[in-house]
């Protein structure tokens, strides 16, 4: 038997005078307390947008805003300039942001636009911009109704925990949620409507001690009163740990070796080889110490070993480190890389303090 799924609501559910009632108060708070002063609500340039729902997927406001969204629309200004540019440079440019899944395909989709002169001035449709690679259906909807002000309701995190206690939904499913979204949607205004939404999910409709007496949606909230079990809180997952061990080979020129990673992980990125760690390694391999990074579904620890080749091999994969500061490496490789610059400069301070002193 097919499961059944509820209507979050209905419009006799909630009075239309009682969603007016809400929407004239949400544009009151948002008017009042919204993030006016973010760089993408400043702007009307779709590619700016899109950048930014891109950034913020998983990561904080402030992180993007402080640290990643200017330089990157500095180095890359446009889609065209974006699509034109070295796959290594956009993800250098990302280093850092993380799943860097993102940068890739915001990277093929600024090449998909490319061929056909970007992205236009009139409002696409969603199926258009589904077609774009890494864009799904609430960036697509975030395009709309933020770049375009097309009537559209959007459902990231912090609106859909809004949604399910307006309407008492404990586990409700995408298509609930989407259902409500869309049902509160304030249609004369989408721009504002749906950054206040989010802005209240950040601020007031919090996951834990979420500040119901301020919230303008309390007019029509159904789980207002106990609005900590909507939605049911999930199980924290346990995170499994993986030990690996990491290769640092330098050679008789002092480049190291990097091989480009290729993975749905880390694609795009360069980083010091990785094995399943069995043992310490060889005798002739010095060990450096441990390395530790928590990705979204496990923890890593990596056990870093020094081999030094003597010989100068003719390969594109060694590198000097001025190359490798140019190239883009994850959080953990540069924790690998930095321990063997805290064991060069040991070395160094160690052969200093055994030299013969000369006499005056």
């Amino acid at each position: 038997m097919a499961k059944r799924v509820s209507t979050p609501a209905s419009h006799s559910q909630i009075k239309p005078a009682l969603l007016g009632k809400f929407h004239t108060g949400l544009a009151a708070w948002y008017a009042a307390h919204g993030r006016h002063d973010l760089p993408w609500r400043t702007t009307a340039d779709p590619y700016h947008i899109w950048l930014s729902e891109v950034m913020l997927q998983q990561t904080q406001v402030a992180t993007v805003r402080e640290r990643f969204y200017f330089p990157f629309l500095k180095k890359f200004p446009t889609v065209e300039a974006l699509a034109s540019a070295p796959r290594e440079s956009v993800m250098k440019a990302w280093e850092g942001l993380g799943y860097y899944r993102r940068a890739g395909n915001l990277h093929d989709a600024a090449m998909q636009l490319s061929t056909q002169g970007g992205l236009p001035s009139a409002p696409p449709s969603i199926d258009e911009l589904l077609a774009l690679s890494g864009i799904g259906r609430n960036t697509a909807s975030a395009i709309l109704a933020f770049a375009y002000h097309q009537p559209i309701a959007i459902l990231e995190a912090n609106v859909k925990r809004i949604i399910a206690r307006v309407f008492a939904l404990k586990d409700p499913s995408d298509a609930e949620l989407w259902e409500g979204a869309e049902l509160l949607l304030n249609h004369a205004e989408p721009f504002n409507y749906n950054q206040a939404m989010m802005d209240i999910g950040s601020l007031i409709c919090t996951p834990k001690n979420p500040k119901c007496a301020q919230c303008p949606a309390s007019v029509i909230c159904v789980g207002k009163k106990s609005p900590e079990i909507y939605p049911t809180p999930k199980a924290k997952k346990h995170v499994p740990t993986r030990e690996v061990m990491i290769l640092v080979r330098e050679d008789a020129r002092g480049r190291l070796f990097l091989e480009k990673r290729d993975e749905a992980l880390l694609g795009g990125l360069y980083g010091f080889p990785q094995t399943p760690y069995v043992n310490k390694g060889s005798a002739a391999q010095q060990q450096l110490g441990t390395v530790t990074h928590t990705y979204s579904h496990f923890k890593l620890i990596g056990h870093v070993a020094m081999e030094y080749i003597a010989s100068k091999p003719n390969s594109p994969d060694w590198h000097s480190r001025a190359e490798i500061a140019a190239l883009p490496l994850s959080k953990l490789d540069h924790k690998v890389l930095a321990l063997v610059e805290n064991c060069h400069s040991a070395k160094k301070k160690s052969t200093k303090a055994r030299a013969p002193h000369k006499a005056r």
